[in-house]
């Protein structure tokens, strides 16, 4: 399998270094570097059981938006937008809903919703590809997994599929099985053409005579694409769930980055490193308080002498 790592804030290594951790968290989350930490897990056992015709898009920034898709999976048999989740508990993935569940096995509205999340996320990026005139065979499908073992998850005919940590071996078999919808090159042209949305001048229709070209045809490329636009979608990211038609529930997520409103405010002045002003203070803070840790932890092994 074939990974394209668009993380941000990580070194050339794929290391992220305290600062570059600093601003991540000050801009996606507290949960950002945990949640990095479990795409990794999910990846590598992704990356041991599909074959070379898979390619894996990881944490792709759209164009002209700072909507941050994590996972674009593309294979023979389509395409899949992955949310990997941290989380661990009891859980009920419900239509659009992501409840909790307490010991009596009542539902309440979880603090984020992840059903809503991922299901928004394969909008975006199926509205970015109709905008880039991609076309595809088949609706892109929204992929919740949970990589936490301490994971338990009741699903209820859910908007997304939800795989649990213990079947994502089921989950990639199922995948390898699919019905090809198209050519095994044509899945790194796509891959590509998401990544670069300028149409490549070299690129051509399948002959006719091929004997694939019957899938292939079913998905490819115009080159009058227009440039993507995040007001386009036609929804914002700023109450961070998805809002199919069914759901009109709007649950804070302050994870995802938020794409440029149509009246752009002020881009507030960057000060060290590209921080800004209130990061600065942030930092410092972090830092002096981890400072007075390190004197009080050094008092305590003098007095103990």
């Amino acid at each position: 399998m074939k990974i394209i790592d668009k993380t941000p804030l990580q070194d050339a290594s794929g290391n992220i270094n305290p600062i570059a951790r600093v601003q991540g968290t000050l801009k996606y989350g507290l949960s950002w570097f945990a949640e990095l930490e479990a795409q990794k897990a999910v990846i590598t056992q992704l990356d041991r059981l599909l074959e070379k015709g898979f390619v894996l898009i990881r944490n792709f920034t759209l164009p002209n938006s700072e909507i941050v898709i994590p996972i674009i999976l593309i294979g023979a048999g389509g395409i899949w937008v992955i949310y990997v989740t941290k989380e661990k508990g009891s859980f009920e993935a419900k239509g659009d809903q992501w409840n909790t569940l307490d010991n009596n096995g009542r539902a309440q509205p979880a603090p984020i919703n992840f059903i809503g999340r991922v299901a928004q996320l394969t909008t975006a990026l199926q509205k970015y590809l109709k905008i880039q005139k991609i076309e595809l065979p088949s609706p892109i499908e929204a992929v919740l997994i949970a990589a936490d073992p301490g994971a338990q998850i009741e699903s209820v005919r859910p908007i997304a599929r939800v795989v649990r940590s213990d079947a994502i071996k089921q989950f990639a078999t199922s995948l390898l099985q699919a019905r090809p919808v198209w050519r095994t090159d044509f899945i790194h042209e796509l891959a590509d053409r998401i990544i670069d949305p300028t149409p490549p001048a070299e690129l051509e229709p399948v002959k006719s005579g091929s004997p694939e070209s019957g899938l292939r045809s079913q998905g490819g490329f115009d080159e009058s694409a227009q440039g993507f636009n995040a007001n386009d979608l036609g929804f914002d990211f700023e109450d961070g769930t998805a809002q199919p038609a069914s759901q009109n529930s709007n649950i804070p997520n302050p994870q995802q980055p938020l794409p440029a409103s149509r009246s752009k405010p002020a881009a507030p002045k960057k000060g060290l490193m590209g921080l800004g002003n209130t990061q600065i203070v942030l930092l410092a803070g972090m830092l002096i308080v981890e400072c007075c840790v390190l004197i009080g932890f050094g008092v305590l092994l003098y007095t103990s002498l």
